[in-house]
């Protein structure tokens, strides 16, 4: 695993970033709301969730959608569906280029293992250019101080496996980090929001998660 120091300079070098994947339709399963106490990166060892009804929150590539959804890589090349759909989400996001600033953040965290060894999670990706737009001295200091990031990040991630139709069904969900209130969720289809944020490209399979990307970083506490 990468020290903070040096995943903040691999951030701080990441390129900027648009998510996307290809499709039109949602996906037709749904999910309910749970909670999970937040802890420490070091101390998540333990499962964050818990194996829901088969086939719950499990989408295809056909299900993907969103307006960015076409500038992710195609085929079988790094990043794109077919790559990502059998890997576990850490490793599925580390092949992607357009995730770079995510990816190492979450290694600054030492939270890849953790995420990969869940059973059925939700994870709501922001873009590299959503980082971005936190301004680079926040940036670097986030990068820097993996006790600052660790509860953002967390607040990015649910603990349980949630499609789009179930994140509206629920309209409000409650994240792992659950001292940051829950995530709101608005609107269907390409209009469909987390927080306010948009989704630029969402139902995206991964072997134990299924992906939102999104194009804001989520601020814990929004809702409260």
């Amino acid at each position: 695993m990468k020290t903070a120091r040096i995943a903040g300079a691999a951030l701080a070098s990441a390129a900027a970033l648009s998510l996307a994947a290809c499709g039109t339709s949602s996906g037709s399963g749904s999910g309910s709301a749970g909670s999970s106490s937040m802890a420490p990166p070091s101390s998540m060892s333990a499962p964050m969730s818990s194996p829901m009804a088969s086939g719950a929150g499990i989408t295809t590539n056909a299900d993907v959608f969103g307006p960015a959804c076409g500038q992710l890589p195609q085929g079988n090349s790094p990043g794109s569906l077919d790559s990502m759909g059998p890997e576990p989400v850490a490793s599925a996001a580390s092949t992607n280029p357009l995730l770079t600033k995510l990816v190492a953040a979450v290694k600054a965290t030492n939270l890849v293992d953790t995420l990969n060894s869940q059973q059925a999670i939700t994870v709501f990706a922001p873009a590299d250019s959503a980082f971005d737009a936190l301004g680079d001295a926040k940036f670097t200091e986030l990068a820097q101080n993996p006790s600052q990031l660790a509860p953002i990040l967390q607040y990015h991630v649910l603990p349980q496996r949630y499609d789009a139709k179930g994140l509206q069904a629920a309209g409000s969900v409650q994240t792992l980090n659950t001292d940051g209130g829950p995530v709101k969720i608005e609107g269907t289809g390409d209009a469909m929001t987390v927080n306010g944020a948009k989704v630029l490209c969402g139902n995206i399979p991964t072997k134990n998660a299924t992906v939102f990307v999104i194009d804001k970083v989520l601020t814990p506490g929004t809702n409260k």
